[in-house]
């Protein structure tokens, strides 16, 4: 009877190891997190869609940056496309050494992240990070940054917190990419003075007559001038639990050019979505998947690009 009960409690207690466990060796569901950026918008979806059309359960979650960590260190989503780096270190850098999350390639390169200013502002003096004080004024005290918890947002608040360059008496305009481009586009318009968390790609730079500061340090935007890497992340064990899917996503590399060429698409064509966007990209410019389904097979160990290359027709 003794022994029974043990046996009892053994097989509840297996049962409920595998409730709170992520999925299975073998499983067919993929759990991405997003932000809600059009540049990480466009990956995630592509990403998503190629893998639905080959046979997975992929689905994307929007979150802050934030909680997407977070959600990966607890084994709650499996991938991130949107590391950017190492304007992300304060966030990320924990759960790397940690171990948690693994860095897993490098998805984008020559990416920009840092201030910048409309091209007016800029030749009327206003170039390095050490000149924004100067035109306080001008600037009513205000640098226009992102969501709550964003990590360009920390960024900005730490320089304001610690007087770097002057700042101490800014505050940050905190709001989100639609609402903040939009502040940015009517003053640039109107002739005021503005500076914003700008980035590249995006269609900003198509959109907005603008140029990125110089100046920034290690401790702000990295000593390259914003220049920045974005990185796939993924929940530990994840790579040996879907490898097929982990040689994707090493596959899975994005030249700026297509981003901006899709960022213009959406802002051209409002009802056009994210993920149709990008598909239709792909349409155009096979070589791209081609690229990243080699190797690739479906869920069900089939090759990958004739599979979805059909799929692609209904686009």
């Amino acid at each position: 009877m003794h022994t029974q009960r043990k046996r009892n409690i053994a097989l509840i207690l297996l049962a409920a190891a595998l409730l709170f466990t992520g999925p299975a060796y073998g499983s067919k569901e993929i759990r991405f997190a997003s932000v809600s950026w059009t540049g990480v918008t466009v990956k995630t979806e592509l990403a998503k869609n190629i893998l639905n059309s080959i046979g997975y359960e992929a689905d994307n979650k929007v979150l802050s940056v934030p909680i997407v960590y977070k959600a990966l260190d607890m084994g709650d989503v499996d991938v991130f496309l949107g590391n950017w780096m190492p304007t992300m270190a304060t966030i990320a850098n924990k759960f790397l050494d940690k171990g948690t999350i693994v860095q897993y390639v490098a998805n984008m390169t020559g990416a920009k992240y840092t201030l910048a200013v409309p091209t007016f502002v800029y030749e009327a003096g206003l170039k390095d990070f050490s000149d924004i004080a100067e035109y306080a004024d001008k600037l009513d005290y205000k640098i226009y940054g992102l969501e709550p918890g964003n990590d360009g947002n920390l960024v900005i608040r730490s320089m304001i917190e610690q007087n770097m360059f002057g700042l101490g008496d800014f505050e940050i305009v905190t709001t989100s990419e639609p609402i903040m481009l939009s502040e940015v586009k009517a003053k640039s318009k109107e002739g005021e003075w503005v500076v914003f968390l700008g980035w590249s790609p995006h269609y900003m730079n198509q959109i907005i007559d603008m140029k990125y500061l110089t100046g920034s340090t290690a401790e702000t935007f990295g000593e390259n001038d914003g220049t920045a890497t974005i990185y796939t992340n993924i929940r530990q064990g994840f790579d040996k639990e879907q490898p097929n899917v982990a040689h994707f996503l090493k596959n899975l590399i994005f030249p700026i050019s297509m981003i901006n060429e899709i960022s213009l698409m959406l802002q051209t064509n409002k009802d056009l979505k994210h993920g149709e966007a990008g598909m239709a990209y792909l349409k155009e410019n096979p070589e791209v998947y081609r690229g990243w389904l080699e190797g690739v097979t479906t869920a069900d160990g089939e090759p990958a690009l004739p599979v979805f290359e059909d799929y692609l027709k209904s686009y």
